[in-house]
């Protein structure tokens, strides 16, 4: 079954949505207005109940269906942009706030789920409860974690959840998305390594962090290269080097800092233990002092393989099965959703972008043809999965 009729005909609406999102982005959990715009709207559409601050400032909303039913599924968007500059200053709809601006689609995100929740408390027709949840802080606050923190599935009673996001490359009108790891675990590291510092000409009676630093950072690569099954992926990449400020010292200390991405619970584990017994290793051969600190991110995207399967056929639905790509290779980007897919069976899934700049990019832009695609999956999904 194509575009709902009814989704393709609001789509202007939708489009008005979104670019006023995107002319005001909010960062993290500072989204007042824009928590405050979708409450307004979802109380509008006759949503049976709206409520505000969960995980902060996090809004869900429920729509019962024209008849009972057992089942709620739960869809979720984010709400927050990035702390970038927009490179596209002429849009119509550019942003009105230096310094932030809408790089990762969650303006497009938020637009698509108060669009299938229109539709949904228009039409009913289905048999349970769907549930809308906007989520705060996908940007490095771990929104996710607080709004399930805050009681979000069993408060609502949901039995699963989706996720959906842009992707640039994928063709407007195609959806992506497959079983299992979809998206990585992200970690940070940071290492400092004290010495002695003293002059460059005699490095004999000095001990050197710059050079302990640089056995690291080349070290650190067997982790992946030597440690991890090649059929596994993992990324270990050192990407700050902080030492020194003059060119005839030799440093007292030096920082390094970096991330390490995975796909399996058991490589974290694995790439962890090998950062800290490498480091430990070279500081004693270099004579340095080291100390790590290892900070856990968002834990690895895992799709639940029955839910995968189903959102798969619900797009195949809405686009054409030759427009849906099953089996997508996961992608070493992390997502907070990853906390509510370990509390529910869901699945998170890719909806086009087309030929745009790329995410976290200051070129990039929603493509809002692909917005009735998106309104349209969201509300198939509940229609199938709820159908009387």
């Amino acid at each position: 079954m194509p575009v709902i009729n009814s989704v393709a005909e609001a789509t202007e609406e939708v489009k008005v949505w979104r670019q006023d999102f995107h002319r005001h982005p909010e960062l993290l959990y500072d989204v007042h207005r824009t928590a405050g715009l979708v409450a307004d709207r979802l109380r509008a559409f006759g949503c049976d109940e709206v409520v505000t601050g969960i995980g902060r400032t996090g809004v869900v909303g429920i729509i019962r269906g024209n008849r009972p039913g057992p089942r709620t599924i739960a869809m979720r968007a984010d709400m927050d942009a990035l702390p970038i500059t927009e490179l596209n200053t002429t849009l119509p709809h550019a942003s009105t706030t230096p310094g932030r601006m809408h790089a990762c689609g969650h303006d497009g995100h938020t637009a698509m789920l108060l669009g299938a929740a229109q539709y949904l408390t228009g039409t009913r027709n289905f048999a349970g409860t769907a549930v809308v949840v906007f989520q705060p802080a996908e940007e490095g606050g771990g929104g996710g974690k607080a709004m399930v923190s805050d009681g979000l599935m069993a408060r609502f009673g949901i039995d699963e959840i989706y996720g959906m996001h842009s992707l640039p490359g994928l063709p407007v009108g195609h959806f992506a998305l497959r079983p299992g790891p979809i998206m990585a675990a992200a970690d940070r590291f940071e290492i400092r390594l004290d010495g002695r510092g003293g002059h460059a000409a005699n490095p004999h009676l000095c001990i050197d962090p710059v050079l302990a630093g640089a056995q690291i950072t080349t070290a650190l690569q067997m982790i992946v290269a030597r440690n991890v099954d090649p059929l596994d992926a993992c990324v270990v990449s050192v990407t700050q080097f902080n030492a020194g400020s003059a060119g005839n010292a030799i440093p007292q200390s030096a920082r390094l800092g970096g991330t390490v991405r995975s796909l399996k619970a058991e490589t974290r584990v694995l790439a962890e233990r090998r950062l800290r017994e490498i480091v430990a290793g070279i500081a004693a051969a270099s004579g340095v002092d080291a100390t790590v600190n290892y900070a856990h991110g968002y834990p690895v995207t895992v799709n639940h393989a029955d839910q995968a399967r189903f959102a798969a056929t619900v797009a195949a639905d809405v686009s054409g099965a030759q427009n849906v790509d099953p089996a997508i290779p996961p992608m070493m980007g992390a997502e907070d959703f990853s906390y509510m897919l370990e509390e529910r069976p869901g699945a998170f899934l890719f909806i086009g972008n087309g030929d745009s700049a790329g995410l976290h990019n200051p070129g990039y832009d929603f493509d809002d043809t692909a917005l009735p695609y998106g309104v349209s999956f969201w509300g198939r999904l509940v229609e199938t999965a709820l159908r009387p």
